[in-house]
C-alpha cells in the first residue's frame, strides 16, 4: 500500500538518538551512528520524531510500504519488557493497550497546535477539543471533565505569535470531526484562540456542533 511514513536523511542525521527515545512505537534504531527506520510496519506515520530532530533529517514521504501494525508494535513492547526483566515475577508483564482498549482519558500525541499532523489518525470520527495552554492548569478536573474519548490540541496564541486559523482549517475540513469544544481562559489573550477556531469552522464549510467553555483564573468555570 501507498501511505505516509518517515524518511531519515543520513547525512543531516547527527547519531543524538532523540528520534529513537520520541517513537513510541519501536520503528527507528541507532545503527553506525545513525538514526535508521528499522520496521516500516512499526512506524505509524504521525511524526512523534519530527520536532525533536535538531538537524531537521526527518520529514514524511508517501511511498509504497507495509501497513502500520499495531498488534506486532504492542507485542515487541512486551517482548522488550520481558528481555529487561528477566527475574520478574510470571505473569507480571504490563499491557500495553490500544485507544479503543484503554480507560486513559488522554491517547494521542502531540498535541500542540504547531505540531499536530493535519491528517492524524485521531481526529477522525472523533469529538475535538481545542484548548488555551493554561486551562489544563487552571481547572483541576480538566482531564475528566473534558478530555475522555476526545482528541485534543492546545496552542498559546499570545507565546507562540501565529494565526491558528489555516491550520485548525485544514484539519476541520481533512477530518470527519463530530462536534468541537473550545477552551479558554477569561483573560483577554485568550480571545485569540477561540477566534481563531470560530473562524475555522467557518471556513471549513462543516456544519459541526460546537461550545465554548470559559474557565476563570482561580478555577471555574465560567460558562
Amino acid at each position: 500500500m501507498i501511505r505516509k511514513i518517515i524518511k531519515i536523511d543520513q547525512k543531516k542525521c547527527n547519531g543524538c538518538g532523540l528520534c529513537v527515545e520520541a517513537c513510541h512505537e519501536g520503528a527507528i534504531g541507532l545503527e553506525d551512528g545513525k538514526a535508521k527506520l528499522l520496521r516500516d510496519d512499526y512506524c505509524d506515520g504521525l511524526g512523534d520524531c519530527l520536532p525533536v530532530c535538531p538537524t531537521g533529517a526527518i520529514s514524511f514521504i508517501e511511498r509504497e510500504t507495509a501497513a502500520y501494525d499495531e498488534k506486532a508494535v504492542i507485542q515487541n513492547k512486551i517482548n522488550k519488557q520481558k528481555e529487561s526483566s528477566p527475574c520478574a515475577c510470571p505473569g507480571s508483564s504490563p499491557v500495553f493497550k490500544s485507544k479503543e482498549e484503554t480507560e486513559s482519558s488522554f491517547y494521542q500525541w502531540p498535541v500542540q497546535i504547531k505540531l499536530v499532523p493535519v491528517n492524524a489518525p485521531y481526529f477522525q470520527n472523533t469529538d475535538l477539543v481545542i484548548a488555551a495552554d493554561c486551562t489544563a492548569y487552571a481547572y483541576s478536573d480538566f482531564h475528566n471533565k473534558f478530555l475522555k474519548n476526545k482528541a485534543v490540541i492546545i496552542g498559546c496564541p499570545k507565546l507562540d505569535s501565529i494565526d491558528y486559523t489555516e491550520k485548525l482549517t485544514s484539519i476541520l475540513k481533512n477530518n470527519e470531526v463530530k462536534s468541537l469544544t473550545i477552551i479558554r481562559m477569561e483573560v483577554p489573550c485568550c480571545g485569540g484562540i477561540e477566534n481563531a477556531a470560530k473562524t475555522a469552522l467557518k471556513d471549513s464549510g462543516k456544519f459541526i456542533p460546537w461550545q465554548v467553555i470559559t474557565i476563570s483564573t482561580d478555577g471555574k468555570i465560567l460558562n
